[in-house]
């Protein structure tokens, strides 16, 4: 698109508009997926973690219990060696609460996800051309206090985590649907099809 689109030597506003929230709703399909995908990761080590605690435990009782019925020296090594990894991972899940920082991306998504949705909607309404644009611009400007709020409390995300965003959003288009899943779920006087 140029810098600025002209008709008949007249600034297209709408134009220009539409540019600037087609890049904002860009950007937040992106947050939103990437505030998913780091409750998704979170919640996955969060879980082998308790699973990791689990064996550790059995294998530390085990350890102790072989060392008081015979197994000596070896079986009380065993234990104290796998308790000393098992007190490296509990003091690491006492400072870093994962479930909570999963939560905090799951709500940070769904905050995303309404704005994302008035972005659309604004969208739509510039192309419907029915609003005057100052209107619009005072959505806009609503929305991006909104959406500052929403940053400004939300943890950060990860590399990780945006390269899944990434990939389900261009790779397994998580945001598009064809007219025919669409017509799908819509009662048969809203098909298109």
């Amino acid at each position: 698109m140029e810098p600025h689109s002209q008709v008949d030597g007249i600034i297209d506003s709408r134009a220009i508009l539409e540019g600037q929230l087609r890049e904002c709703f860009g950007r937040v399909v992106y947050s939103h997926k990437t505030h998913e995908k780091c409750a998704d990761i979170l919640l996955a080590r969060l879980s082998q973690i308790k699973l990791w605690q689990i064996i550790l435990s059995a294998v530390t009782t085990g350890g102790f219990i072989a060392a008081v019925f015979g197994a000596g020296k070896i079986g009380a090594l065993i234990g104290v060696l796998v308790s000393t990894i098992l007190l490296a991972l509990n003091a690491y899940t006492k400072n870093y609460d994962l479930g909570e920082l999963s939560q905090k991306h799951r709500q940070a998504a769904a905050d995303l996800w309404i704005i994302r949705e008035k972005y659309l909607s604004l969208i739509t309404d510039l192309r419907m051309g029915e609003k005057p644009i100052e209107t619009l611009q005072k959505e806009r400007d609503d929305l991006l206090a909104e959406l500052h709020t929403v940053y400004s409390g939300a943890p950060s995300t990860t590399y990780q985590a945006y390269k899944k965003a990434q990939e389900a959003l261009k790779q397994l288009e998580d945001m598009t649907f064809s007219d025919e899943e669409i017509d799908a779920f819509l009662p048969k006087e809203l098909k298109k099809g």
